[in-house]
């Protein structure tokens, strides 16, 4: 699978049936880049209660009835959500599948009335970074303590007057 943008890529919301799925993209990337942490482990293995139970979303790309594709807005406040465990499976990527979860993660982060949007990535994945810069996210010294990421490096805000 490559080449332009899949049209028949669904973006649904997480159901309880989709848990192994969502475990599986993030930890495929995970260990092909860096390894998985134990906030990992504890947020993968439990997502209904680290993620949905508090008020998080957890959104899927759908290819052909296989889950490709996920990303979460964990609640870190009232109004502030992490854009978090975002992975497309290795043989769906340059299909727009990323850009179409991070466009619907920004819609539902609005409709959730939330007031900060950010996320914590590494400095090696060009590819995201440039995704996330060009729909409005800007690199910003991380305010507070160290990230709960050992491979974190960068930590980036949603501005969107600052999409292009």
């Amino acid at each position: 699978m490559s080449g332009a943008p899949a049209p028949a890529v669904a973006i649904v919301p997480f159901e309880p049936r989709d848990a192994a799925d969502f475990k599986r993209l993030n930890v495929e990337w995970l260990e092909k880049y860096f390894v998985v942490e134990p906030i990992d482990e504890e947020v993968l293995s439990q997502p209904q209660t680290a993620i949905l139970d508090p008020g998080g979303v957890i959104l899927l790309a759908r290819y052909q009835d296989e889950v490709v594709g996920t990303c979460a807005l964990i609640k870190q406040g009232a109004d502030s959500y992490e854009l978090s465990k975002m992975a497309v499976t290795a043989r769906c990527q340059g299909l727009q599948i990323g850009r179409r979860l991070l466009v619907a993660a920004i819609e539902r982060f609005t409709a959730l009335g939330g007031r900060r949007l950010f996320l914590e990535s590494n400095r090696t994945l060009t590819p995201a970074l440039t995704l996330y810069a060009a729909h409005g996210f800007v690199d910003l010294p991380r305010p507070g303590g160290p990230s709960h990421y050992a491979r974190a490096d960068i930590y980036m805000e949603y501005r969107p007057t600052a999409a292009p």
